[in-house]
């Protein structure tokens, strides 16, 4: 649970914008969970702008072709102290650092034939121009044949290490699937002495066939390419949630990519400054979603700049613990525009969310039975976003009122607006 500065700052954030937003989340959302603060991409490069990349980019290299920070956006990384300074006072704070980094070795280091750390070899012996990535202009691959592309990644990694970092997002390696290079950043990171959590992207076209293999080497993993504040974007990870959600734990958690909300766009890669173009339900579906499927939790929006009301969504304790406290989180149900989770808690509770696709307010009765719940509640069900009680009555006979629902069970009323959600927290007597 944290925040990325890509949704809002694109290629071009500054350490004073990463400190703000460190600061604003150790003051209003560390007490709820929320505790990395995570540098994206192109941090190396004097000349980043928002809308795209630079080809030829000035890249800040160290003599062994290691991107370092551009002391001009980070002026503490001056005098080669790196992002040190700046995990120094994210530490202070109480929380994690964060970075972004590419597959592979910058082109510029295969240019300059930079010697790789701790060996006799040079840059060019182990790029790969073959296996560039398709849309970034700064790198090369990796020829992972030769020995010392791993002295390589152990060298970057010792580097990040050094200057305590916490979480590494390594880009470019799920697509296509780039399994030697997950492995051999993987293995950096056990030789490096530090934990540091491995976070992969993008995911695009992520088959569930790569589990084990994402198990054994990586913290975290994409399940979707960049998401932005559009309902296209949030509908289309329902069916890969549903795909991926039952596999998530503590061997590792699909990710349904950044929480677009709030102040996005401010020199971003994608649109111009805005508050993220959501309403309300579809604000409370997308973190809803992502909460009942276990997806680690990453803001996108600039923190101290973003709505009040946005804040407040990320600051319930009663939510969030769907999150943290939940087990057999699984899709149930799907038909027409109604979509129904559910998930187990502790003591006997239980969650479920319903949830409508549709464009129009959907009112329905659900089956308890449907929703994983006693046919006969003894118990009380909330709606956590309301924070209201939810009426239930037993069917004693079939009706229009409780229509679907078996006599003898109990009927849950519902009304969800258009895009939203009703998340329900079952607590027995």
């Amino acid at each position: 649970m944290g925040w990325n500065s890509w949704d809002c700052f694109g290629t071009t954030v500054t350490e004073t914008e990463v400190l703000a937003n460190a600061a604003f989340m150790a003051e209003h959302l560390l007490p709820y969970g929320w505790n990395t603060v995570v540098i994206d991409i192109d941090w190396s490069d004097p000349t980043a702008r928002s809308h795209g990349y630079n080809a030829d980019a000035p890249l800040a290299l160290d003599a062994h072709g290691r991107l370092v920070p551009d002391v001009g956006r980070f002026p503490s990384s001056a005098d080669g102290a790196g992002f040190g300074p700046i995990a120094e006072k994210i530490h202070a704070l109480g929380l994690r650092l964060g970075i972004h980094i590419m597959r592979g070795v910058p082109r510029l280091a295969t240019e300059r034939d930079c010697p790789v750390l701790g060996t006799t070899h040079t840059v060019r012996e182990i790029a790969d121009p073959t296996n560039r990535c398709e849309w970034n202009p700064d790198m090369d691959g990796l020829d992972h044949t030769h020995p010392a592309a791993q002295a390589y990644y152990d060298s970057i990694v010792a580097l990040y290490a050094s200057w305590g970092v916490d979480f590494l997002k390594a880009d470019d390696m799920l697509w296509p699937y780039q399994a030697a290079d997950i492995e051999a950043l993987d293995s950096a990171i056990s030789r490096s002495g530090r934990a540091i959590e491995l976070s992969l992207s993008p995911g695009r076209d992520l088959s569930l066939s790569r589990l084990e293999h994402l198990r054994e080497h990586a913290t975290m993993w994409r399940i979707c390419d960049d998401l932005w504040d559009s309902w296209d974007d949030v509908e289309a990870n329902f069916a890969r949630f549903a795909r991926w959600a039952p596999h998530a734990g503590e061997r590792g958690w699909p990710d349904g990519d950044m929480l677009p909300l709030g102040r996005i766009g401010i020199r971003a890669e994608r649109g111009e400054p805005r508050d993220d173009r959501l309403t309300p339900a579809e604000r409370r579906t997308l973190l809803s979603l992502w909460i009942i499927a276990r997806s680690p939790l990453m803001v996108g929006g600039d923190l101290p700049t973003s709505d009040p009301d946005t804040i407040a969504l990320l600051q319930r304790p009663d939510v969030l613990a769907i999150l943290t406290g939940s087990s057999g989180n699984r899709e149930v149900f799907r038909e027409g525009d109604l979509v129904l989770w559910t998930a187990a808690g502790v003591d006997g509770v239980r969650y479920a969310a319903a949830f409508n696709l549709g464009s129009a307010p959907l009112g329905v009765a659900l089956d308890a039975g449907d929703l994983d719940l006693p046919s006969a509640l003894d118990g009380e069900i909330e709606d956590l976003w309301s924070g209201e009680a939810v009426a239930t009555s037993v069917v004693t006979e079939q009706s229009d009122t409780a229509r679907g629902v078996a006599p003898g069970s109990t009927a849950i009323p519902v009304t969800i607006e258009p895009h939203g959600v009703a998340l329900l927290r079952y607590s027995p007597a």
